[in-house]
């Protein structure tokens, strides 16, 4: 027989397929559990591994679940309002997310774009294309989807949507199909706008309108920006852009001329405050109003940023926000130190100054939050001294505005600007690394001990002060006869005040190599600067300021001499003192002949300054 014609063996009848009874777990939503069914599944027995594609997983794959929610557990058939909390798959929104305006009268600090944008509804003058343009948690998103609810609203367009429609709800879910929104930071491609054209052609699925909003509008590319230009002059009837941008400069100017551009404005600080308290009562967290002012200042004119910050507050202190709590999160001071550090500086206690910012240090304060807070505060200051009042805008409480106005009273002009300068250097040093109390200790010591900084600008601040400082002479009622003409002020002159004294020859001396001749050198006489380096003031008549050369200095003594360069140091000398002085030259002691540079000998000095200075070696033959 062929043996490849031997019986086989009769294989064995397969058992019939029953398919498991198996459904959604109420414990795990949007998955299919074998934990829920017509049965659980029995111990070591096995495991269905796909149920309609691949959406039925395997308990293992499932995440790390309770042991009483697996397959046979304790509650397997339990519904889930009595199931464990743990074993509830539920994301929390964020309190920013679950705050967030949904109809125009709910947006707090932006009336203008909200009556603009109400009237156009109402007035059924709805543009194709709107650009929202802020600084960054000021509500450009959210007002673009209030946009989109109000266009597309059951009982619309209107700018009261009613929050209950199905196109309402959709689209405050993010769930609408009418109402696209697109981060342009990672689709900013031709590509990506080629896409967008070829869908816009779409009816809208439920609504009148098809919302395009793309955040982060500016970093789109001049392609993908040229690419939308005609879509945006000319799109379908059923078409609405929103862009929605943090830097408008960055918008090309063609795009900005086609879409209706609306500005968001920082909010106030009460705005602020009003928020974080109508979202501590909503979650019922408990805290005082110094604490939300605290955060309202720390997070400069975002709501996002103010809201995120009591989110986290509340989590770290069980929804029980204190002061201290805010001071230890955020690394900031309270608006009282503040107060009291300008206090030191107007009262000149250079120690007390630097004991207090030790103080702060040794507390765990971030100095360079502080240094921010600082020139903020300063700012502040400087407004109120220059507008004579304080500014609406400025986000700061009443009690604040009035210790504001009594501190620019006390703090001089110059002294607040010559702060802010020396304090924009130290944020810079702190960049650099190193101990950060240097820096803003440093400027502290400059600012209380003007002397001990001999830098131009220092001397000019020095100046100014004398100036406000100098004694005010009481004007005749009655003009003498013997007036002459040359004495009467000028019309733009201030009555009364005398010019301020001019330095004295020790200060011109200490501020020669280091403050006027870095002046002369800026002014684009650094050869001028040379020479003068040879030379030292020695002596100061009225307004007449004389140089002293070496007596083996003829040559640049000669130099200097030159109208050019002694107006260089002329001008020099004004830009550092504010007084204009005549320049004399003259040689020291066993003086030097002015004509020994005419005969030989002067010849030969000028050579061995040439191969001393420059290295120069002479040609033979020549």
């Amino acid at each position: 027989m062929d043996p490849r014609r031997a019986r086989r063996p009769t294989p064995a009848p397969r058992r019939p397929h029953r398919p498991r009874e198996l459904g959604p777990c109420s414990h795990h939503p949007f998955r299919l559990c074998s934990c829920l069914g017509g049965r659980p599944v029995e111990a070591g027995g096995p495991v269905p591994t796909a149920v309609r594609g691949n959406r039925l997983r395997r308990p293992h794959e499932m995440g790390a679940l309770p042991r009483s929610c697996r397959p046979g557990g304790a509650h397997a058939r339990e519904p889930a309002a009595t199931a464990p909390r743990s074993c509830l798959n539920r994301s929390v929104a964020a309190l920013y997310r679950k705050y967030r305006p949904q109809s125009f009268d709910e947006v707090v600090g932006q009336e203008a774009v909200v009556r603009t944008l109400k009237n156009a509804i109402s007035s059924e003058q709805v543009r194709q294309a709107y650009l929202f343009a802020g600084p960054r948690g000021t509500g450009k998103t959210s007002m673009a989807r209030i946009l989109a609810k109000s266009l597309n609203c059951a009982n619309g367009p209107t700018p009261e949507p009613d929050g209950t429609c199905h196109a309402c709800r959709g689209i405050a879910a993010g769930t609408s199909l009418d109402v696209i929104e697109m981060d342009a930071a990672s689709q900013r491609g031709i590509d990506d706008i080629r896409e967008i054209r070829d869908r816009v052609v779409l009816q809208p699925v439920e609504g009148r309108y098809k919302v395009y909003i793309l955040d982060e509008a500016h970093q789109l590319t001049d392609a993908a920006w040229n690419a939308l230009l005609k879509l945006i002059e000319e799109p379908p009837p059923h078409l609405v852009f929103v862009f929605c941008t943090t830097d408008l400069s960055k918008v090309l100017p063609t795009v900005r001329s086609r879409c209706q551009t609306f500005v968001f404005q920082r909010p106030r600080l009460q705005d602020l405050v009003t928020v974080l308290t109508r979202v501590a009562e909503g979650e019922g967290i408990d805290a005082p109003p110094q604490a939300l002012s605290l955060v309202a200042r720390a997070a400069r004119g975002s709501f996002r940023d103010a809201t995120s910050t009591l989110d986290q507050l509340s989590a770290a202190t069980e929804a029980k926000v204190s002061v201290q709590a805010v001071l230890q999160l955020l690394g900031t001071v309270e608006e009282e130190a503040l107060f009291r550090l300008c206090d030191l500086v107007v009262d000149r206690d250079t120690a007390g100054a630097l004991t207090f910012v030790e103080e702060l240090s040794e507390q765990g304060h971030d100095l360079g939050r502080l240094v921010s807070d600082l020139i903020e505060h300063l700012r502040h200051l400087m407004l109120v001294q220059h507008m004579g009042e304080v500014p609406e805008s400025l986000p700061v409480t009443e009690e604040s505005r009035e210790r504001l106005r009594a501190q620019a009273n006390q703090l001089g002009e110059p002294t607040v600007v010559r702060l802010i300068d020396l304090l924009a250097i130290a944020v810079d040093d702190m960049r650099q690394g190193g101990d950060p109390r240097l820096p803003l200790e440093l400027a502290l010591v400059k600012v209380t001990r003007a002397a001990s900084d001999l830098s131009r600008e220092s001397v000019a601040f020095r100046l100014e002060r004398l100036e406000q400082t100098a004694v005010r002479v009481p004007a005749p009622s009655v003009p003498g006869p013997e007036a002459d003409e040359r004495t009467r002020p000028s019309p733009g002159a201030k009555i009364g005040a005398q010019e301020p004294p001019p330095p004295d020859l020790q200060q011109l001396q200490e501020a020669w190599s280091r403050t006027i001749l870095p002046a002369v050198e800026e002014r684009g006489g650094i050869p001028t600067a040379s020479l003068l380096r040879e030379a030292h003031p020695a002596q100061l008549a009225g307004d007449t300021l004389t140089l002293e050369f070496p007596p083996d200095a003829a040559f640049h003594r000669s130099q200097a001499e030159q109208p050019k360069n002694a107006t260089l140091l002329t001008d020099a000398l004004y830009e550092v003192t504010g007084r204009r002085f005549a320049v004399a030259f003259e040689f020291g002691e066993g003086g030097g002949d002015e004509d020994e540079l005419e005969g030989p000998a002067g010849e030969e000095r000028i050579l061995e300054l040439m191969k001393e200075t420059f290295d120069a070696r002479e040609r033979e033959g020549e």
